[in-house]
């Protein structure tokens, strides 16, 4: 992706999360610049890797596949072994009507999907074989709201506004909006994007970027490059 159109689609998504009432935590204000000079005093941002992450997973199609995700907060994944500590993670993110995220799951993450305003949130799921990959003929059961609901294989559950699904490790997902473009929030165990993504298709969880411009703000791929 050419890093004008990241800058773009930041500026758009902090405007489209504004227009529902929510703020992003202020490090999500920093530029470049202001990371550089106060390196020493944001380890727990960059070592838990929050803040921006625009992705089209390396396909260059960021309209038709891509997402835009900001982390607020994550805990360090050491912790599960304990059991004890921050084991908790939280995202915005915005899917555009029609833009899929592709088909994958989690090994260790269990989430809350949240349409937190916009069009419909439409998620297309899977069971996991014994082999852990994709079982085409099992019907999927997740809890929305506290609800068990069982669908088909590769059956297509809508949540509009305020409505949630909870998706444990192993469950195949992909998602989109209907619409509209839509809001959601995600509450998960520690988030891990390095390790913990499963796709279907062999394709990159970051995005390679173009440098046709300077960066508005640093993306969490960005950190190890542009902070050391």
């Amino acid at each position: 992706m050419k890093r004008s159109r990241i800058n773009e689609i930041i500026r758009q998504g902090d405007e489209f999360i504004r227009s529902f009432g929510y703020r992003l935590p202020p490090f999500a204000d920093l530029t470049p610049a202001d990371m550089k000079r106060r390196r020493p005093s944001l380890g727990g941002i960059l070592s838990a890797r929050l803040g921006w992450d625009i992705t089209d997973y390396g396909q260059n199609r960021f309209d038709e596949l891509g997402l835009f995700l900001f982390t607020a907060r994550n805990g360090n994944p050491d912790d599960l072994k304990s059991g004890r500590g921050m084991l908790y993670a939280e995202k915005m993110m915005i899917s555009r009507r029609d833009q899929l995220s592709p088909m994958h799951r989690h090994v260790v993450k269990a989430e809350d999907i949240i349409n937190r305003g916009g069009g419909t949130l439409a998620l297309r799921l899977y069971a996991s074989a014994r082999d852990l990959t994709i079982d085409r003929s099992t019907p999927v059961s997740v809890m929305t709201d506290g609800t068990e609901r069982t669908l088909e294989a590769g059956g297509v559950l809508m949540l509009g506004a305020g409505e949630s699904v909870t998706l444990l490790p192993g469950v195949w997902h992909e998602f989109w909006g209907e619409g509209d473009d839509v809001l959601i929030g995600e509450v998960s165990t520690v988030n891990d994007d390095l390790t913990d993504n499963v796709f279907e298709d062999p394709i990159a969880r970051f995005s390679d970027v173009e440098e046709d411009e300077e960066p508005y703000r640093l993306l969490v791929s960005d950190y190890d490059n542009w902070l050391k």
